[in-house]
């Protein structure tokens, strides 16, 4: 049985004191949390501080983006190593703001999963269409192919170590969510490219998250599909209250 999991982006919001704030009050009552994996992924600049804040309990800490070397003259980036020594077990790795505003290629994503999983940390593939691909009817052969060669030379082992989230593009930010029956299509559509890599038990065990203007109002549609396993939640993860209730109805699935 796939573990549910509701993973917060924050984005570059929030001042420190806001973000320890915030991940106090999600730990008060998630920091234990059984039926549901939750990871916290704050600003790089503020990872350390709410890692600490999280030590000994069972939500995990993810950045919300890693570069491929470890070392080296790349001014402004972070290392996986780097985001691991602060205590983040996560990585999202690909999402669409870093594929469309910063220009971002298949290659390079699949450089910083490999970069991310050799570092102990666990990548969360984003892939997802843009509205005028989806109006097109093109989202099946865009999240394939952003799927294929986010998997690229990944073994067996690697993919037992990685989490993929479809954000259909012109949901993010926007109000606009793909319904619980196109959000699960595109979900079904990932497994089965799984399952003709990797076999039917490596596919039937991936977690695929939702993320597109998630809230608590829609939370509990989208979950109850047979392969949405969670969300990766943007603007309604910064406010605990609207965050804690995503990670209890992700609880009812």
């Amino acid at each position: 049985m796939r573990v549910p999991l509701a993973a917060g982006n924050w984005k570059m919001n929030l001042s420190r004191d806001q973000a320890i704030a915030l991940a106090h009050a999600i730990s008060e009552e998630a920091s234990d949390s059984q039926s549901v994996d939750v990871v916290l992924c704050p600003p790089a600049v503020y990872l350390e501080a709410v890692c600490k804040l999280v030590e000994g309990t069972l939500i995990g800490i993810g950045a919300q983006d890693v570069f491929w070397q470890p070392e080296g003259a790349y001014t402004g980036e972070v290392s996986a190593p780097m985001v691991r020594e602060m205590g983040c077990s996560y990585s999202i790795v690909g999402h669409s703001e870093r594929r469309h505003l910063f220009g971002e290629t298949d290659e390079e994503i699949n450089w910083k999963i490999k970069a991310a999983q050799q570092n102990d940390l666990t990548p969360i593939l984003c892939v997802g269409e843009h509205l005028e691909e989806r109006q097109a009817d093109q989202t099946a052969e865009v999240v394939t192919d952003q799927v294929e060669a986010g998997l690229e030379d990944l073994d067996e082992d690697d993919v037992l170590n990685l989490i993929i989230a479809y954000e259909p593009v012109w949901a993010i930010g926007t109000g606009e969510v793909a319904t619980p029956d196109q959000a699960n299509e595109v979900h079904a559509l990932i497994r089965s490219i799984l399952q003709d890599r990797y076999g039917t038990p490596i596919a039937n065990g991936m977690r695929i998250l939702y993320g597109g203007s998630v809230k608590p109002d829609n939370i509990r549609g989208l979950i109850a599909q047979s392969d949405i396993d969670g969300a990766l939640v943007g603007g309604a993860s910064l406010e605990a209250e609207s965050f804690l209730e995503i990670i209890r109805g992700c609880g009812d699935a």
